[in-house]
């Protein structure tokens, strides 16, 4: 029984899938996590890099920008099928008579200010996207336009606009002072200093 063996372009395509992945994946997982109720993110993510694999000689040499460009079509696909079936399950409540409330799914960014997460909530969703891709996912103007499809040129208009809004958002919404027991403690602190 002799050794079985692969072709060379098969070795070539894993390696280069396997370095692919091993750079990507944590920030693709933090993409994903931001942007998907826990429940969803595993599945998500599989099928970003499923669609790497099978495209692997598509994939551009900057990475992630396409890799958060497919997961970002991903989560699109995810939320139709969401959407269909509880449109179904609605119409479906209403036919037998028995109520098919669904919510939706809440998720949040642990250590992110409370504020700042209301004023993004308030924002538009493609002006949540270009801070989110800069601020927390890192990327710069032009790899954040790359995931979105549009010109650098565009999207730095995009970002700055958005920039603005929430700016705004967060001087209409100041910071809630603490509680009175917090205040008293921060008064005893400082005299006591």
């Amino acid at each position: 029984m002799g050794i079985q063996r692969r072709a060379p372009g098969v070795d070539a395509a894993t390696d280069r899938f396997e370095r692919l992945f091993r750079r990507h994946h944590g920030a693709v997982v933090a993409y994903v996590r931001r942007r998907a109720p826990a429940e969803a993110v595993d599945d998500v993510v599989g099928e970003t890099f499923l669609v790497a694999w099978r495209r692997l000689d598509d994939v551009p040499v900057q990475e992630l920008p396409w890799l958060l460009a497919v997961a970002r079509n991903v989560l699109a696909t995810q939320r139709r099928g969401a959407g269909r079936r509880r449109a179904l399950a609605l119409r479906l409540g209403s036919v037998t008579g028995f109520g098919a409330a669904e919510s939706e799914a809440s998720f949040s960014v642990d250590g992110v200010d409370g504020r700042l997460l209301a004023a993004l909530a308030m924002l538009s969703e493609k002006d949540r996207e270009a801070l989110t891709l800069t601020a927390w996912d890192g990327l710069d103007p032009h790899e954040a336009a790359v995931v979105l499809g549009e010109s650098s040129g565009s999207f730095r208009v995009r970002l700055h606009r958005a920039r603005k809004r929430l700016r705004r958002l967060l001087d209409e919404h100041p910071p809630l002072a603490p509680p009175r027991s917090e205040q008293h403690r921060l008064r005893v602190e400082e005299n006591h200093s």
